[in-house]
């Protein structure tokens, strides 16, 4: 059966969310408090980047089946799909959710379901929600149901993992979480494991909290092969040949909204207890300065004074424009710190949020003495090097691993790569 679903929060995940729902024939009704990305939305224009969801936009839009607002309205589901960012003492900042929980309390009729999307630290549902919710008259678990379906989605392959990966669904009540169930039906193909809430909650920030220590072992691995004359993506590829080994790759940092932000919960549950996952975090934080250390000591042995570093990459991962948590910006601080001169471009971000930043490639290596590759765009990939001018020295620095060494080095660049001694 098609319903009316309210969908409060139009970020990377609300938005295709909404608009998967609305291209499944419900009526959705998209709520922002960003009036401008309002504005965008119900004009068809994009104020994120992602893959397909132009084209779905559109489609929703002409169907009469989406509109956006920066107020809710009545609907017999409201998903709430808000950021849940942390603070500079590393503890959760709740107060999206508690205010987007609030918000559509005057809009709730019996029988509603509210679904939380967020990922947020376990309780959230129980501790934030639900007082927010009793305020509506209703009875929690017989007249209003109550679930958390955290998203599994990876930036540039949302509407793809939408459909097939499998989802989680913790419901405050068995039925709760039956009901949840039948509407994701609408378009999930992966299976879909009933839970209850804090389960749920627990889940989505272990499974990015697994991928976060795996990271902070490659990264303590690359460090360790700067001094073992070893190439320490060469020997991680030959490890994970082993059918139970699946090291991650190391890189400049660990940035997004997920994997940088989520163990962070459990550290603040429980910090006596979480240790190994706090070794981790502080292991990840710790790599845009210890990549900063690195290419002022290259530049330094090179005998250059006066260098001016381009640094190629800002969003936290390859193909996208999401600059949530990204390292690339503690990696610039750090260069700042060492009195760098710097400039920055990424193809993916079209305005400048940094004054180092500019809009063209050309632009970026005008008098530089090194290229600092941060992100593993693809337009970085397939940079032709001996077409790049007007630097000062042919230096590259490639903490992704994403380019190809010897045609660099056929081009008179000097190559360095995090993890590499060998070479």
């Amino acid at each position: 059966m098609k319903k009316s679903i309210c969908v409060v929060g139009l970020g990377y995940i609300g938005l295709p969310t909404a608009v998967m729902f609305a291209n499944h024939g419900h009526t959705v009704y998209g709520v922002d408090v960003n009036e401008k990305a309002v504005n965008m939305i119900n004009e068809k224009q994009l104020h994120i980047e992602e893959n397909g969801l132009q084209e779905r936009l559109e489609k929703a839009i002409d169907a009469g089946l989406f509109s956006a607002s920066t107020k809710p309205q009545k609907a017999d589901v409201f998903i709430i799909a808000v950021p849940s960012p942390i603070m500079p003492d590393k503890t959760a900042n709740l107060e999206y959710v508690r205010q987007a929980t609030a918000s559509v309390v005057p809009y709730l009729e019996k029988g509603n379901l509210v679904i939380l999307e967020s990922t947020v630290p376990p309780r959230t549902v129980q501790d934030i929600m639900l007082p927010e919710l009793v305020k509506s008259g209703l009875e929690i678990g017989t007249e209003l149901f109550v679930s958390h379906s955290p998203e599994r989605v990876i930036p540039g392959r949302v509407f793809e993992e939408l459909v097939s990966n499998d989802r989680i669904i913790g419901g405050y009540t068995p039925e709760s979480a039956h009901q949840t169930k039948e509407l994701y039906k609408s378009f999930v193909k992966g299976q879909m494991h009933e839970t209850d809430a804090t389960t749920a909650e627990l889940v989505k920030v272990m499974e990015n909290t697994y991928r976060d220590i795996n990271i902070a072992f490659a990264n303590e691995l690359a460090k360790l092969a700067e001094t073992l004359g070893v190439n320490i993506w060469e020997a991680i590829k030959l490890a994970n040949y082993h059918p139970r080994v699946n090291v991650h790759e190391p890189g400049p940092g660990v940035g997004g909204h997920c994997i940088a932000v989520d163990p962070w919960f459990l550290v603040e549950l429980a910090p006596e207890t979480a240790q190994m996952i706090h070794l981790a975090r502080k292991t990840n934080d710790g790599m845009p300065g210890y990549t900063a250390q690195m290419t002022a000591s290259i530049l330094d042995a090179k005998g250059i004074k006066d260098p001016k570093v381009a640094v190629f990459g800002l969003a936290f991962k390859g193909n996208i424009d999401d600059m949530r948590e990204s390292p690339s910006m503690d990696v610039i601080e750090a260069l700042r710190e060492r009195e760098i001169h710097l400039s920055a471009y990424d193809p993916h971000i079209k305005e400048n949020n940094i004054d180092e930043q500019v809009q063209s490639q050309e632009e970026a290596l005008e008098d530089a003495s090194a290229i600092l590759i941060l992100t593993n765009h693809n337009k970085f990939k397939e940079i032709y090097p001996t077409t790049l001018k007007n630097m000062k020295n042919k230096i590259v620095i490639d903490t992704k691993n994403c380019i190809d060494r010897a045609t660099w080095e056929a081009a008179g660049f000097d190559v360095y790569v995090l993890g590499d001694s060998k070479n």
